[in-house]
């Protein structure tokens, strides 16, 4: 199965998922985030560096009950946040399977 390229928004919600997710870390080391939530520490890297913008749903909601953050402050701040950073065109949401 190939994979779709990521629209310019799914990358911003990405780099704001990750910087949401550095933040609510603070100064506590990564080791142990990564190992609470049940992901290698190399991911957890990769998700607050933005180089996994669409992290599975699963990792996410363990990242964030972690670190004690709501789905729904997830969710707010990474769409609030990126319809501001990047202009939508109409019908983006609707892709073409190959």
């Amino acid at each position: 199965m190939v994979r779709l390229p990521l629209s310019p928004e799914e990358i911003v919600r990405g780099k704001l998922l990750g910087q949401m997710l550095r933040r609510a870390r603070g100064e506590r080391p990564m080791l142990a985030v990564a190992m609470a939530a049940g992901i290698s520490p190399e991911t957890l890297r990769k998700i607050e560096s933005g180089r996994v913008p669409t992290p599975s749903f699963s990792t996410v909601a363990m990242l964030s009950m972690v670190l004690g953050l709501s789905l729904d402050t997830v969710w707010q701040g990474i769409h609030e946040e990126s319809s501001d950073s990047v202009p939508r065109v109409q019908g983006e949401h609707l892709r073409k399977a190959s």
